[in-house]
């Protein structure tokens, strides 16, 4: 049978409490106060946002582009203008710019992932041309 959450949580616990306590009975300063760290590390739990959208404002987008450097990646969100026929640009008004850690950039990547798969779980595939 599988283990609760609370089970596996109460184990890891304990694994990491009896690692804590052989490296502080082995005398080593050093050793004793790396193994409470990573002790407290292990079994922190995760913070619960509480959402303030009390500022919050919102814009329509059709159109994304995204740049990046090794310090930031940057999504630039805008409207397109009207196509013109025989032309060979399009006109894009940019209208919002957001500039994120990659670490979060990722997060939010696989944030979005998810949500387009459960978007197309429920109305059927997207199809891009």
């Amino acid at each position: 049978m599988a283990k609760s959450k609370k089970e596996n949580a109460a184990a890891e616990e304990a694994t990491i409490s009896a690692a804590v306590t052989e490296v502080a009975s082995s005398k080593s300063p050093a050793l004793e106060k790396t193994a409470k760290a990573a002790s407290v590390e292990a079994v922190s739990v995760p913070i619960k946002p509480r959402w303030d959208d009390s500022k919050m404002q919102s814009a329509y987008a059709n159109v994304c582009n995204v740049l990046g450097t090794r310090e930031e990646i940057t999504l630039l969100f805008g409207t397109n203008k009207a196509w013109q026929a025989g032309s060979d640009e399009v006109g894009v008004q940019l209208s919002q710019r957001i500039v994120l850690t990659p670490y979060t950039a990722k997060r939010l990547s696989q944030m979005m992932e998810q949500g387009v798969r459960e978007y197309e779980q429920r109305f059927g595939e997207i199809k891009l041309s």
